[in-house]
């Protein structure tokens, strides 16, 4: 879709957004298409749908929304302003019921985006929901450590991994309602207390992977999406970090990562790294399986030299399936 066609009105095709993930052994898939008709200033919901194992929980056309129900329960139709989706919208019925376990899913994803500078350490709340920045962390950690106590523990764990003299994290009250951490070193009988906003962006990195790493274990599984979790970082440091959370999402959850740097990128095999492109800003991103492309030589190379954009961009490269 073209940034003119919005400004004229003209959108043939909408614009259809999916996602399909495993839960319970059951398998969700979430469909919503959006278009914008001739004469509208907003895009309206054009279709929607949630399906368990492939049976639906609801379809929508347009502003009127179908529920299904199973057992003894009658099915029921009701509309909807076609500019709001319906999925937030739609009471479940327990914590057992297939909408709270996907909406509940939904909530708990951790999109991040740090910027380590605006990171004071400081809370005078609890969550469970970073934002993207990261700039409520105090919040994160409390947030965590009152709901999961146990957590400290694979936080500490892997902090001592990364940073072998630390002794101690500590969020004491600095005012009525508001909380400070603040960092303990040790070497020997030496000591050293630092306040959260003092530590390196690369440190506060680090402190942000170990909230990850503790909260897929406390009440995951997380979907994480990461931009770029290689900056700040130093490059004997990106490997190692990039595996320790890869690693951590085997076992339930999903890790998804954007990177340009080279030695994280040689953490994931072909299968599981795609490549997105666009020859400019008025045409759509394009996203393809690294697997499928036929890359000549070494793929860090190609990407150092741009032979493999370039070649995407121009169109030359061809298509493997394996």
């Amino acid at each position: 879709m073209k940034p003119e066609d919005f400004a004229s009105g003209r959108v043939d095709n909408p614009m259809r957004f999916e996602i399909e993930i495993e839960l319970d052994s059951k398998v969700y898939e979430y469909t919503v298409a959006l278009d914008l008709p001739l004469g509208f200033k907003e895009l309206r919901v054009f279709e929607e749908k949630l399906t368990v194992d492939g049976r639906p929980l609801y379809t929508r056309e347009v502003a009127k929304v179908h529920l299904f129900r199973a057992g003894q329960e009658k099915e029921a139709d009701f509309s909807v302003d076609w500019h709001l989706v319906a999925l937030p919208i739609i009471q479940e019925q327990s914590q057992k019921d297939p909408l709270f376990v996907f909406k509940n899913y939904l909530r708990q994803m951790v999109i991040l985006q740090p910027i380590p500078s605006l990171i004071d350490g400081n809370s005078d709340d609890a969550t469970l929901q970073p934002d993207k920045e990261v700039k409520d962390f105090g919040n994160w950690f409390s947030g965590l450590l009152a709901f999961y106590p146990a957590a400290y523990g694979k936080i500490d764990e892997y902090l001592r991994q990364v940073m072998s003299d630390l002794k101690d994290i500590k969020n004491p009250l600095v005012g009525a309602d508001s909380r400070s951490l603040e960092i303990q070193f040790a070497n020997g009988q030496q000591t050293l207390t630092l306040p959260f906003k003092a530590l390196s962006s690369g440190e506060k990195c680090f402190m942000i992977c170990a909230l990850v790493l503790a909260s897929n274990s406390a009440y995951g599984p997380l979907l994480c999406f990461w931009d770029e979790p290689d900056n700040h970082l130093a490059l004997d440091e990106v490997g190692h970090f990039v595996m320790t959370l890869r690693r951590s999402f085997q076992h339930g959850g999903q890790f998804i990562a954007t990177s340009h740097n080279a030695e994280a990128i040689s953490r994931f095999s072909d299968e599981n790294t795609f490549v997105l492109f666009r020859k400019s800003h008025f045409e759509p991103t394009i996203v393809r399986p690294l697997s499928e492309l036929q890359v000549k030589g070494d793929l860090i190379g190609s990407l150092v030299s741009g032979d493999l954009l370039g070649s995407l961009v121009n169109g030359d490269l061809g298509y493997e399936h394996k």
